[in-house]
């Protein structure tokens, strides 16, 4: 009976090696979201030292060493906080997709002003129209991309401003 109830080895090899690809994890994230995860003191400390090595074998030792003191911390809490950040990232990125289509259906055909400004009424159709312009006048010369990304910089504001307006309401 107490045999079924033990992990073995093997069980445990895999647990721990997850326990320090999680402490990796926790190495990549900046500052701001390092702030956000509730860990213990040494922990944090052991992750802030490992940012601050750059020698591979230096760099392991550390990470073998977060991976050690990740078993005595609750992973689950910091799986799920990890599990909000990547859903968001995947949310931004569906985002960025989209306003790289409208980008792309502007400049590619004259009537997508006019569904672009269906879609979001009170956007300056003349400000667009003058960047549409500016871009194809670009693409055609040869010229650096400065309209291009200042289309795409008013497309984010007026898709973001519609995401607030419908949060809002």
């Amino acid at each position: 009976m107490q045999d079924e109830e033990k992990p073995s080895k093997t069980q445990r090899k895999r647990a721990m090696h997850e326990l320090q690809a999680l402490g990796e994890r926790l190495v990549e994230l900046n500052s701001e979201q390092l702030a956000a995860v509730a860990l213990p003191e040494g922990l944090r400390d052991a992750v802030e030292q490992a940012r601050r090595i750059t020698r591979h074998e230096a760099r392991r030792r550390q990470l073998q060493y977060i991976g050690r003191l990740m078993r005595s911390v609750d992973p689950e809490a910091i799986r799920e906080k990890l599990k909000t950040w990547d859903g968001v990232s995947a949310g931004e990125t569906a985002r960025l997709h989209r306003i790289e289509r409208w980008r792309e259906r502007l400049i590619e055909d004259d009537g997508a002003l006019g569904a672009l400004a269906d879609a979001h009424p009170g956007i300056d159709t003349q400000r667009l129209r003058a960047l549409v312009r500016n871009t194809r006048e670009e693409r055609n010369a040869g010229k650096p991309p400065r309209a291009y990304r200042e289309l795409f910089r008013v497309l984010r504001e007026i898709v973001a401003e519609a995401e607030s307006t419908d949060d809002a309401s």
